[in-house]
């Protein structure tokens, strides 16, 4: 005969596993959510508040306004948590300029978002149409093809808002924006630390520099600098001293195209549609040729990220798609890709103008 002791606690042990695995099906433990950027699908989020003074906030040191940012679950339960969203940028955030203000959606230290899948999120960017929901998720898109190229690179998640203001009774506007992962989240997943410090491009790691400038001439993007950390960000790796440079913002670019984009005069450019190489001089260009190959493989990828993507029109993809085909027609022509990488060598070009910019923070 078992003792008793022994029966009440199999009986314990029974009503544990029991509540163990309701728990674990209803997935609101905090080890079963997923995290923000671990999922790629659309996620509808609702922000209600103090939205009409929040978006109307536009000159001088941005305000904090306390909003109630809300998502639904897989199972159809809605989970709520407070927040302080306030205005950030500068050119996207006159009024003149942009539809929407970018935000920066700012966390409590506790509360119903640590599990939620905002756990691991302290603060975030949240990039709002300027001229129209295309063009976020084109950058959406931009931001994807540097994770194919990069592991030093920042995730994000495209979003559907809708915003209500406390005071009105009118329908709530909705469209797509962009959640971008924070700096130092970024930093951290790739075993590094972010820094803010002045150098030069030749300062930073070589072989990832050439992926970025590659990157961002792939995509048409001119407005960047390494000396003014000019949509760029900086993170030193834990096994190295040398920083590498991870790029950020690309609405400037011409594989987004935005209609209020413009190249820099100093560049004497004629459209962001014109690709313009802004590495530095390199007298020896043999170092490309590994980078050459590394996009040469990506090159399915690359172009997989637009024709999988069911949110951007027919006429999009095509002009896209053509705007890719010239880089790789271009990488592939030995001639005419060393004529490109050179330019900054070119004392009578503009390839060593810096691009100091209005920046996006």
């Amino acid at each position: 005969m078992k003792p008793k002791h022994a029966f009440n606690l199999s009986i314990a042990c029974a009503f544990v596993f029991f509540l163990f695995i309701v728990i674990e099906g209803s997935g609101q433990t905090t080890r079963s959510i997923p995290g923000l950027f671990e999922r790629d699908e659309v996620l509808n989020i609702s922000l209600k508040g103090s939205v009409r003074d929040l978006l109307n906030d536009r000159t001088g040191i941005p305000k904090s306004f306390p909003l109630t940012l809300s998502y639904y679950n897989a199972d159809s339960s809605e989970v709520e948590m407070p927040v302080q969203a306030k205005t950030r940028g500068h050119f996207r955030r006159m009024k003149e300029n942009c539809a929407y203000p970018p935000l920066m959606i700012e966390f409590p230290k506790a509360g119903a978002h640590l599990t939620s899948i905002f756990k691991e999120q302290k603060k975030l960017k949240l990039v709002m149409p300027c001229k129209g929901d295309e063009y976020v998720i084109r950058e959406w898109l931009a931001y994807k093809l540097y994770n194919l190229v990069s592991p030093y690179s920042f995730r994000v998640r495209l979003v559907r808002v809708k915003m209500n203001d406390k005071t009105s009774k009118k329908t709530s506007a909705e469209f797509f924006g962009l959640l971008l992962e924070e700096e130092k989240q970024m930093a951290k997943r790739n075993n590094a630390t972010a820094i803010e410090k002045k150098l030069q491009p030749q300062q930073t790691q070589g072989k990832e520099f050439l992926n970025m400038s590659v990157f961002q001439y792939m995509i048409g993007n001119t407005d960047w600098s390494i000396q003014y950390q000019q949509n760029i960000k900086l993170i030193v790796l834990k096994t190295s001293v040398i920083p590498v440079a991870v790029p950020y913002d690309f609405d400037h670019s011409g594989i987004v195209n935005a209609p209020y984009a413009q190249p820099a005069e100093e560049l004497l450019m004629n459209s962001i549609r014109e690709r313009r190489y802004r590495g530095y001089c390199m007298p020896d260009l043999s170092a490309f040729e590994d980078i050459i190959k590394k996009f040469n493989d990506l090159k399915a990828d690359i172009y997989k990220v637009y024709t999988s993507c069911t949110l951007i029109d027919e006429k999009y993809l095509k002009s896209t798609t053509q705007f890719l085909d010239d880089f790789f027609k271009t990488i592939n022509n030995k001639k005419a890709w060393q004529k490109d990488f050179a330019y900054p060598c070119d004392k009578n070009g503009t390839g060593n103008v810096v691009i100091k910019g209005l920046k996006e923070d």
